[in-house]
C-alpha cells in the first residue's frame, strides 16, 4: 500500500491559454480499485499523462509508485504477428507464462486463451485484443494501472469478461463512461467536476446519489441567496436615493434669509452616512453573490436537448423478412433468416457479439433507403426493404473521416453553423473548441459532433451505430432524457446496458 498525493498540480497545452489543472490537489491509495469520471475534455487521459511523466507541469505529483497505463500502442507491423512474438515490447518486464495465466482468467478455457495468443493480432475481434492487452497490463507485479476506457466497441459478452476480471483485481484507475461497469468494478471514484475534483469511498452510484443531494441542497440554498440580493438590492436602490436627496438640498437656498434650513454642513454628514449604508450593502450583496457562485461551481444542469423527429405516412418503415446477407468475399454467411419489422415510434436495439452483422445490416438498410455513400458487395435472399421517401439521420461509429473546421463540416452536411454549436454548447462543448480543426478533438469530442448533426437533421429514422462509445456519463443521461422526452423512431447499437435497457422498446439479438 502506497500513497499518491497530487499537490497543487498546473497545466496547460503549450499555445493555450486555458489551464487543464490549475491548484489541483488530491491523494489517492495504491490499494484502491478507483474510478475515474469528468465530461469529455476536462482532462482525464491527460491526468493519466501527467502521472506516466508524459508532460511538464507545476506542482507536485508524489509517489514511489510504478505506472503502466493501458491502451498499449500497437503498430501496423506488430498487427500481422501473433502477440506471443512482441509482448516484451508493450511491458519490458512481461513473461509469456504470467499473461497465458491472466488471459485464462478472462477467457471461457485455456485453449482459446492460447489461440489469441498466436493468431495474428489484427486478425482479434476488439474484445479479443483488450483481453490480450489487459493479461499484459496485469502480468506485472506492484503496477499502479491506468485503464484508459477498456470496454469501447465491445459487445456485452466481452464487457461482462472483463467486467468480472477487473473486479476482482485491485490498484488501478478505471476510466469508463459505462455506469454499469463502474459500480461492478470499483470501489473509490474520483471525479473531475466542472471546477473541482473529488475523491470518494465508494461506486458510481452512491457518488451520483450524493451528488443528486448536494446538488439539491445548492439549488435550495441558490434561491435564498437570490431573494436575500433581492431584497438587499432594493434596499441599496433606497438607500442611495434617499442620500442623492439630501445631496442635492445642499445648494438653492440663502443660509441668511432661511435660518430654520438645516446647514451644508449637517446635510453633508447624513448624506455620507447614508453613501457608506449604501456601501455595505452593495458589499454584502457582492458577498451573497460570491457565496452563491461558491455553491454552484459544480451544480451539473444540463440543458434539455432538442430533436426534429418527421412524421411519415406509412407506419412501417423498414421491412425485413427471412434476411440472409453473405459478404461476396467470404465463405460463410453474416446472418441467416432474420425477420424485423421497424414501425413509427419503435426504439430498436440491435444485439450481439462483435461480428454478428450488426453494422452490415444498419448500412444495407442505408443503402436500401438511398444513401449513395454506402456500397455493400453482398449476396441476399429474404426481404430487406425501406419505406418510399424514407429520410434517415445515421451516426457511424467510425470518426475518422471528421477533418477540417466545424464550418466546412456545416456546409457540406447543409447544417446551419450557429444551431450546430449551439447543441455542441448544450452537450458541454467549450467555445475555444470550434476554433479548432476536429482531427484535434479528443474521441468522446467527435463522437459529440455526429451526435450534434444527426439532432439537428430532421428524419423518418434515426441510425445510431455505437453512439456513446466515448462519450461521458453526463452527457449519456442528457441524450437518454431527450430520446425519452421525444420518442422518436430508432434503430440503434449501444454495448451499454443500463441506456439500452431505459431507452429501446424491443431488441433484437443477431
Amino acid at each position: 500500500m502506497a500513497q499518491i498525493n497530487v499537490d497543487h498540480l498546473t497545466f496547460s497545452y503549450e499555445g493555450s491559454f486555458d489551464h487543464v489543472f490549475e491548484n489541483t490537489s488530491f491523494s489517492i491509495d495504491t490499494d484502491w480499485k478507483l474510478g475515474f469520471i469528468g465530461r469529455n475534455g476536462k482532462g482525464k487521459t491527460t491526468l493519466l499523462n501527467l502521472l506516466l511523466g508524459r508532460y511538464s507541469y507545476t506542482g507536485n505529483i508524489i509517489t514511489s509508485t510504478i505506472f503502466d497505463y493501458f491502451p498499449y500502442l500497437v503498430t501496423q507491423e506488430q498487427m500481422l504477428l501473433p502477440a506471443a512474438e512482441f509482448l516484451d515490447t508493450l511491458k519490458a518486464t512481461c513473461e509469456l507464462w504470467r499473461v497465458q495465466r491472466e488471459l485464462d482468467q478472462l477467457c471461457e478455457n485455456s485453449y482459446e486463451s492460447a489461440e489469441l495468443l498466436y493468431r495474428p493480432f489484427g486478425t482479434l475481434s476488439p474484445g479479443e485484443r483488450t483481453k490480450v492487452l489487459l493479461s499484459v497490463l496485469f502480468s506485472g507485479e506492484n503496477d499502479f494501472l491506468l485503464i484508459d476506457e477498456p470496454t469501447n466497441h465491445l459487445d456485452q459478452e466481452s464487457r461482462e469478461s472483463v467486467k468480472n476480471y477487473l473486479s476482482s483485481k485491485k490498484g488501478f484507475i478505471l476510466v469508463s463512461h459505462d455506469r454499469d461497469f463502474l459500480d461492478d468494478c470499483i470501489d473509490h471514484i474520483l471525479v473531475l467536476n466542472r471546477k473541482t475534483i473529488e475523491v470518494q469511498k465508494g461506486n458510481f452510484s452512491s457518488w451520483w446519489e450524493n451528488k443528486q443531494r448536494k446538488d439539491q441542497f445548492a439549488k435550495s440554498e441558490n434561491e435564498k441567496h437570490l431573494k436575500e440580493i433581492g431584497k438587499l438590492k432594493r434596499a441599496s436602490s433606497r438607500a442611495s436615493s434617499w442620500a442623492d436627496q439630501n445631496e442635492r438640498t445642499k445648494i438653492g437656498f440663502d443660509p441668511v434669509k432661511e435660518p430654520d434650513r438645516p446647514t451644508r454642513a449637517h446635510i453633508g454628514a447624513k448624506t455620507k452616512k447614508m453613501q457608506s449604508r449604501v456601501k455595505q450593502m452593495q458589499n454584502r450583496i457582492q458577498h451573497e453573490i460570491e457565496e452563491k457562485e461558491g455553491l454552484l461551481v459544480d451544480l451539473e444542469q444540463p440543458v434539455d436537448l432538442k430533436i426534429m423527429p418527421l412524421s411519415h405516412p406509412k407506419k412501417m418503415l423498414v421491412n425485413i423478412h427471412e434476411y440472409s446477407m453473405q459478404y461476396t468475399d467470404a465463405d460463410y454467411p453474416i446472418f441467416t433468416d432474420l425477420s424485423l419489422s421497424i414501425f413509427q415510434g419503435d426504439r430498436i436495439a440491435l444485439h450481439g457479439k462483435n461480428g454478428c452483422g450488426k453494422s452490415s445490416l444498419i448500412k444495407m438498410i442505408l443503402q436500401k433507403a438511398g444513401n449513395a455513400d454506402i456500397h455493400l458487395s453482398v449476396a441476399e435472399s429474404g426481404t430487406c426493404e425501406t419505406a418510399s421517401g424514407l429520410i434517415i439521420s445515421y451516426v457511424n461509429q467510425d470518426t475518422s473521416a471528421l477533418k477540417g473546421c466545424i464550418s466546412k463540416f456545416c456546409t457540406d452536411r447543409n447544417l446551419e453553423e450557429s444551431r450546430f454549436c449551439s447543441i455542441l454548447r448544450q452537450l458541454d462543448f467549450d467555445r475555444v473548441q470550434f476554433s479548432k480543426n476536429m482531427e484535434d478533438y479528443s474521441e468522446g469530442q467527435k463522437k459529440k459532433v455526429l451526435i450534434a448533426a444527426s439532432l439537428l437533421t430532421p428524419a423518418h429514422l434515426y441510425v445510431w451505430d455505437e453512439p456513446l462509445n466515448y462519450i461521458d456519463v453526463f452527457s449519456r443521461m442528457q441524450i437518454e432524457n431527450l430520446i425519452l422526452q421525444y420518442q422518436p423512431t430508432m434503430l440503434f447499437v449501444e454495448h451499454d446496458a443500463r441506456f439500452r435497457e431505459k431507452i429501446a422498446t424491443a431488441t433484437v439479438k443477431l
